[in-house]
């Protein structure tokens, strides 16, 4: 591409600024803004809030129309929210402005299942203004979803799928390890699970992905989850959890096609855990079983939502799923 294109940072969380950082870096892109409502960072200078090290001669402004007034952009990456009650809005705003979209909301990566008819407010928002929406992330987006389905292709015959993330929560940012539980007690953790605002956000929408994508009836759908209790003293940068207390969970989805269970995905994220891998087992014709070390799921959310940038600017309007447009790579 001839020019580079423009990206507004829409939210400046500890994940939003590193992305911001991360464009910065990439060349056949440039970072011409940044919106947050955080009144620490409203009216900072963008690389001042990001930690960019340097001054960038932009100021982080509250709303999106605030910057559109005095910048040209054609990419909003949006990182704000998991939940659809928060984020349908900021969205649906986003493609009212008439910007393609790239979102690390979790329920927003296959939400045709969950939420069927905001997926279709948004499918029908992205086609009226000829813009493209794509949710991703290292999981949902890949690793329990896309990575398995492309994996199929070598197969004759899938008859069961089981993908494992173990997860060492302590190299993760602290609203990560906050949300995951670390230093409560287990009445708390118990607590707020219930409330439907804690755990792991993606699970279900990874099911849906993997069972519309080949053809399976989806006819029962199970989730556990339960905390993980420490037996030692366990210290991260943001919690020191001594014994008894919670240091991450354990969260497992089981979905049944008529045949019976077809797709197990196990979610274990704790402080310390000291074999951290993914796997995935497909059984079928052929068996196969991949084993991936190394996936931070920081660097990687990052990683694939930037790199997703340029798909998203070439795609086709409405609302995508990572098994919509073309493979995403490094560019």
């Amino acid at each position: 591409m001839s020019n580079p294109i423009r990206v507004l940072q829409y939210g400046l969380g500890p994940i939003g600024c590193a992305m911001a950082r991360h464009i910065l870096e990439r060349s056949g892109l440039e970072l011409v803004g940044g919106v947050d409502v955080d009144p620490n960072k409203v009216g900072k200078d963008l690389g001042q809030a990001i930690g960019a090290g340097r001054d960038l001669n932009m100021k982080v402004a509250p709303k999106l129309a605030d910057v559109k007034k005095t910048t040209k952009f054609d990419v909003v990456l949006h990182t704000t929210n998991s939940y659809f009650d928060l984020f349908k809005p900021q969205i649906i705003e986003i493609l009212e402005e008439g910007y393609d979209i790239v979102s690390t909301s979790e329920e927003l990566s296959f939400p045709w299942i969950a939420h069927a008819k905001d997926a279709e407010d948004i499918n029908k928002a992205a086609k009226k203004v000829g813009k493209t929406v794509l949710a991703t992330g290292v999981n949902p987006g890949f690793l329990m979803d896309a990575l398995p389905l492309m994996l199929t292709a070598i197969c004759q015959r899938v008859d069961r799928i089981e993908v494992l993330r173990l997860m060492n929560a302590s190299e993760r940012r602290g609203p990560f390890q906050k949300k995951i539980g670390c230093g409560m007690t287990v009445e708390e953790f118990k607590k707020e699970m219930a409330k439907g605002r804690m755990g792991h956000v993606g699970l279900s929408e990874s099911v849906g992905m993997v069972f519309d994508t080949l053809s399976k009836k989806l006819v029962r759908f199970e989730t556990i989850v339960e905390p993980v209790v420490a037996d030692k003293i366990t210290k991260s940068a943001f919690f020191n959890v001594k014994p008894g207390f919670v240091r991450g969970l354990k969260q497992v989805a089981q979905a049944y096609s008529p045949e019976g269970e077809f797709l197990t995905l196990t979610f274990i994220a704790t402080l310390g855990e000291p074999d951290q891998h993914d796997h995935i087992k497909i059984t079928g014709q052929p068996n196969l079983e991949v084993r991936l070390t190394g996936t931070n799921g920081d660097i990687a959310t990052i990683a694939i939502a930037v790199n997703a940038i340029r798909r998203v600017f070439n795609g086709p309007p409405g609302l995508m799923t990572m098994r919509d447009l073309p493979i995403v790579t490094t560019w």
